[in-house]
């Protein structure tokens, strides 16, 4: 089994690329893919950028170039439900699009023109597997919707529309755009959400990033080391 790894940010590959042997890295159209072994898994990871163009750029490239047999997305994300704390994980059961928005043709909004879908499931073994790990770890998590847009929500009015449109938990700017491109092409998808900002906003995400970040790696690293499980 070889699993793809995408991360918004360098911090996020860096630190799994410790974890790596027999490390090789390779560009296609400007995204560093780190290649190598963990635990005897073929892994690939990658640094895809922020917001949805990018993302998608990363995981065609990842599915088409590496032939992954899954894709699991990390990173960070501010919570948008009262479960959700600063240093908690979100886990998607299924992503969304919020900003997509052709309701003036009279489609709800979030609907994914061609799939005819607002909400695209992720894979149910990964995300037992991860919830697993998490588990194991005492790290408190949710499972639920995770919102995708390009946008930076920091203001409460943002949020409180997400969570009571979508029932959103937890909203970011690569997931729903990664679950999409492997939704086409017929590839399990994961989503791990580290919270790094609450009700304080930018501020929260100043201060909390990069421990999320970290936190959420530990969580992959040990999802791939079990990776077996999904197999049973």
């Amino acid at each position: 089994m070889k699993i793809g790894v995408i991360g918004a940010m360098q911090m996020e590959v860096d630190t799994l690329r410790e974890s790596m042997d027999n490390v090789r890295t390779e560009e296609y159209s400007g995204v560093t893919y780190v290649s190598g072994t963990i635990g005897g898994k073929d892994v690939v990871a990658a640094v895809c950028g922020i917001g949805k163009v990018f993302a998608a750029i990363c995981a065609e490239a990842m599915i088409l170039k590496f032939h992954v047999d899954c894709v699991v997305n990390i990173g960070v994300a501010g919570t948008l439900c009262k479960d959700l704390h600063v240093m908690d994980v979100a886990v998607a059961d299924q992503v969304v699009q919020h900003d997509m928005n052709t309701s003036a043709l009279g489609d709800p909004i979030g609907l994914l023109s061609g799939l005819n879908q607002v909400f695209l499931p992720a894979d149910e073994k990964m995300r037992k597997l991860l919830c697993r790990c998490l588990q194991e770890k005492a790290i408190p998590y949710k499972v639920g919707t995770i919102a995708t847009g390009d946008l930076f929500l920091h203001k409460e009015t943002q949020k409180t529309l997400l969570h009571s449109r979508f029932g959103a938990i937890a909203g970011e700017m690569e997931g729903g755009s990664i679950g999409h491109v492997c939704f086409v092409n017929k590839v399990p998808f994961a989503i791990l959400r580290s919270i790094s900002d609450g009700e304080g906003g930018a501020m929260d995400y100043e201060t909390f990033a990069e421990k999320a970040a970290l936190q959420s790696i530990l969580v992959v690293v040990d999802f791939i080391n079990r990776a077996d499980e999904l197999e049973g």
